[in-house]
């Protein structure tokens, strides 16, 4: 792996990059662990790859892309378009498909490829995340939860479907589970940034529930949640751990240290949970972040199957 400090090699035009580490290095905000050292390293080093690949385009599609259009300048994008997130995208989609019948352009697609090779991993789950990047640029309201799930299952369940492929571990079964708890976290983490989804003009709180419990966009650009937010976003949050715990059998059905990486999952998605139960459902100030307690706690919980 690249390391902060080391001297990378320059893309197009003598650019160097930096955004591939500072990519990878997000890693440690997520809710989830990643890739922990517990894991044999074959399978962090592509689990990584994996990480540097969904992040890369979760970041194309918020325009969170490290300043001075580096990544552009390696996707072959003109600097004149740099800034037009459906032109980058399509660019992305277009370097990755090299990843899978030639070599591709940036970085990040490059670490990505020996992963694709060794664990025959296929390009659906791969451009799911590209399609639901590509969905925001165009929907930033959901009217139905049913609309809301249709967006997880091209931003959300791929992820876990590439845990699994990188594992060895696919099944029909531990996709339907995978799905689950991936769908959760995605509906947790909107939840835990609904003010900052709310700047980019963006609300993942369906519009039928909104107005079931009598919310305006209005009141979720408040300071403070009211009774009101407050109900709805302990509904949500009643949704996503049902998920969970449909999901959660998961850990269960496989051994050794996948057993522990899964069970991260589910941990991290009950203590989000339970921070912002904690809360008092009341996420409009800032995200709820569980303290390492909480976590620890429910990892035990999930690995015992008492959750």
């Amino acid at each position: 792996m690249t390391r902060t400090g080391t001297v990378r090699p320059a893309g197009p035009g003598g650019a160097p990059l930096d955004t591939e580490r500072a990519t990878l290095d997000k890693a440690a905000t997520e809710n989830f662990p990643v890739a922990p050292f517990f894991l044999p390293r074959a399978w962090r080093d592509d689990l990584m790859a994996v990480y540097g690949y969904a992040r890369l385009v979760d970041d194309i599609g918020d325009g969170d892309l490290a300043p001075g259009g580096a990544d552009a300048e390696l996707l072959g994008v003109a600097p004149g378009r740099a800034g037009d997130r459906t032109v980058l995208l399509d660019a992305f989609e277009a370097d990755l498909h090299r990843v899978f019948d030639a070599v591709p352009h940036h970085p990040l697609l490059r670490r990505l490829q020996p992963t694709v090779r060794r664990r025959g991993l296929p390009p659906g789950p791969f451009l799911g995340l590209i399609a639901a990047n590509r969905q925001d640029q165009v929907v930033s309201r959901y009217e139905t939860y049913d609309d809301l799930l249709a967006y997880c299952e091209l931003s959300a369940n791929p992820v876990g479907r590439l845990v699994l492929g990188v594992t060895g571990t696919s099944t029909p079964e531990r996709i339907r589970r995978s799905d689950a708890i991936c769908t959760a976290l995605q509906i947790v983490e909107h939840l835990q940034d609904v003010t900052e989804d709310l700047g980019r003009d963006r609300v993942y709180l369906p519009a039928e529930d909104m107005e079931r419990f009598h919310v305006k966009e209005a009141d979720l650009a408040a300071p403070h949640a009211g009774a009101s937010v407050r109900a709805l976003v302990a509904f949500q949050a009643r949704r996503a751990r049902e998920l969970l715990e449909e999901g959660a059998p998961l850990v269960g059905s496989v051994h050794g240290r996948l057993k522990l990486l899964l069970a991260g999952f589910v941990a991290g998605g009950r203590a989000a949970l339970g921070a912002i139960a904690a809360a008092e459902y009341d996420v409009l100030p800032g995200p709820p972040r569980p303290g390492k307690a909480r976590l620890l706690r429910e990892a035990g919980t999930t690995l015992r199957g008492e959750g």
